[in-house]
């Protein structure tokens, strides 16, 4: 089964770190990310540059609006997503609270899937 991890972090906790902190931490977290790789849990994962750098689209009354900017106004900002393959919920809360990214902020774990188009009657 898979799930959907999205790491959040702190406002400001990555700036406030060292460039050796930052590299020590990110270094913890792709070591993990290979250990997972290497069991057959990770199944796929992508870091997300800052929120200054995202672009959000909006449909209202027939009309596509572009805006600069996250779509979420929070304190914490999306910092990657994991696509995790796991047994169940707690084998993925296991999995996912042994992961270093978590001393940066908080991982929000959804399952995947439930969306899959049905092609079968084309």
């Amino acid at each position: 089964m898979k799930y959907i991890c999205l790491g959040y972090i702190e406002p400001n906790k990555f700036e406030s770190m060292s460039e050796s902190e930052r590299n020590a931490m990110l270094d913890e977290c792709f070591d993990y990310d290979n250990e997972l790789r290497k069991n057959g849990h990770f199944a796929a994962g992508e870091a997300l540059q800052g929120p200054n750098t995202a672009t959000t689209l909006s449909g209202k009354n027939g009309k596509v609006s572009v805006t600069d900017g996250p779509y979420a106004e929070t304190k914490e900002q999306l910092g990657g997503i994991l696509v995790l393959e796991a047994r169940d919920l707690n084998h993925a809360i296991q999995l996912m609270s042994k992961h270093p990214g978590v001393k940066a902020g908080p991982f929000e774990i959804r399952p995947g899937g439930g969306l899959e188009r049905n092609d079968s009657h084309h």
